[in-house]
């Protein structure tokens, strides 16, 4: 039996496993087994856990597919939030996370326990870096976007109409196509961009490993940077995915991008595997 807790943020899932309870599993088949939505427990992926101080500690984090990526912020803060409850933790008090991107502080800022047990967090997500870039898709299709790195891969469409549409194409199709174009060897994430306002923007994502999911906080991230950075919005900036809005501040190049969102513990339980 492998005990686990499940944790979302906007509705972007996660199962936390400590290594201890891991030890001597492959990991990657482990996430493909429990992340299975029909047949596992159902997950956007497994963030293997382990403390390394009182108020810090190591993750690794499998996507659904079995495949490992340097980090999620979503992910992030689902753990930070799992830390929380486990250290019966107050408003203002300090996470400290390291990932395969590099270490994260999080800030606990409120604790709901009304409805089950909320968390908002602000996460430092380190200095974003971009460049305006076009793809082509296999039947030759150019798409103008940009690539932003916010500890991993993301590739930035903007568009204008209300179904994040592509050339026509819908955007779960063009993101898959992107995804996994020869130009990114270990795939990338694909954000599409639609400016609501100067201070608010819609986005939709194609996770690497996952597939369209309803929320990402790298990729919030990465979407705002590019708002921010290139297409006249302004900080703080709201990023409302189909799971729920997050706020992104950043002051621009060479300074640390933060995250501010919900991350909520639905279950814990223990699994077959």
């Amino acid at each position: 039996m492998v005990p686990f807790t499940k944790v979302h943020a906007c509705g972007n899932d996660f199962l936390i496993v400590t290594e201890e309870a891991a030890k001597g599993r492959d990991w990657a088949e482990l996430t493909r087994k429990l992340c299975s939505r029909n047949t596992g427990v159902g997950a956007d992926g497994i963030e293997f856990f382990a403390w390394t101080g009182p108020h810090s500690a190591r993750i690794r984090l499998h996507n659904a597919d079995g495949s490992m990526a340097e980090i999620s912020g979503n992910g992030t803060r689902c753990v930070a939030a799992w830390m929380a409850a486990s250290l019966h933790a107050t408003p203002g008090g300090e996470l400290r996370i390291e990932t395969d991107a590099g270490p994260r502080v999080c800030h606990v800022n409120t604790i709901d326990t009304s409805a089950g047990y909320t968390v908002e967090v602000t996460t430092g997500m380190g200095v974003p870096i971009y460049s305006p870039r076009t793809v082509t898709m296999p039947a030759g299709v150019q798409v103008p976007g940009v690539a932003v790195s916010t500890g991993n891969p993301h590739f930035v469409i903007v568009v204008n109409n209300p179904a994040f549409a592509v050339d026509g194409q819908a955007w779960q199709s063009v993101g898959q196509q992107i995804c996994s174009l020869p130009e990114f060897p270990y795939q990338t994430n694909v954000e599409f961009l639609r400016i609501v306002s100067p201070s608010a923007i819609e986005i939709r994502i194609f996770e690497r490993g996952v597939g369209p999911t309803t929320s990402s906080g790298t990729g919030s991230s990465a979407a705002a940077t590019a708002a921010l950075a290139l297409h006249g919005c302004r900080s703080p900036l709201t990023v409302v995915a189909p799971g729920g809005a997050q706020t992104v501040v950043w002051e621009g190049p060479e300074t640390e991008l933060q995250l501010t969102g919900p991350a909520t513990l639905i279950a814990r339980g223990e699994a077959w595997a």
